[in-house]
């Protein structure tokens, strides 16, 4: 399984990762409400951290936004909404070779967006830091030009004062 294809299924709703269960139901090649049979009938392997139902309005926003191209892609009833844990747990629910298939290609495209999360916080961390850094140089440089410009403004001394001593 291309694991491209998996990371396009992933969304982000309620601030979770989540893979919607047609979206599942397509990467494990059976029918979304096979999917949601199995589920129902095993309710306490998936907690809400592990699956949650969505709103009328976060499917609305979906259909508006293009994430899906309409509501009757869920033939009426609101969609599931599985974390990565859930679908863990779907391995356990879901038992064929096919399953075993995707739920490995899906850990490991949860895991590559995981990774690429922490390199982006590492460069937002390292661009703040070079953006104080010559914030103040650019400040030192601004401060230099006014007192040239105006002689009325004080200006700090950087480096050393040369002194003429006879």
């Amino acid at each position: 399984m291309e694991l491209q294809i998996v990371q396009n299924k992933i969304l982000e709703i309620r601030g979770h990762r989540i893979i919607l269960d047609l979206h599942l139901a397509e990467l494990y090649a059976v029918e979304t409400r096979a999917l949601k049979q199995a589920v129902k009938r095993n309710l306490e392997r998936f907690p809400s951290d592990f699956m949650f139902e969505l709103s009328a309005e976060e499917v609305n926003n979906m259909v508006s936004q293009n994430v899906i191209p309409s509501k009757q892609n869920f033939g009426g009833a609101l969609p599931f909404a599985f974390t990565e844990q859930g679908v863990a747990m779907l391995s356990s629910v879901l038992r064929s070779s096919k399953a075993i298939e995707v739920n490995i290609a899906i850990m490991r495209a949860f895991v590559l967006l995981r990774q690429l999360s922490l390199n982006i916080q590492d460069i937002r961390t390292e661009l703040e830091s070079i953006r104080k850094q010559y914030d103040q140089q650019f400040n030192d440089v601004f401060e230099a030009l006014d007192s040239l410009i105006n002689p009325s403004i004080e200006r700090k001394t950087v480096g050393f004062e040369i002194t003429k001593s006879v």
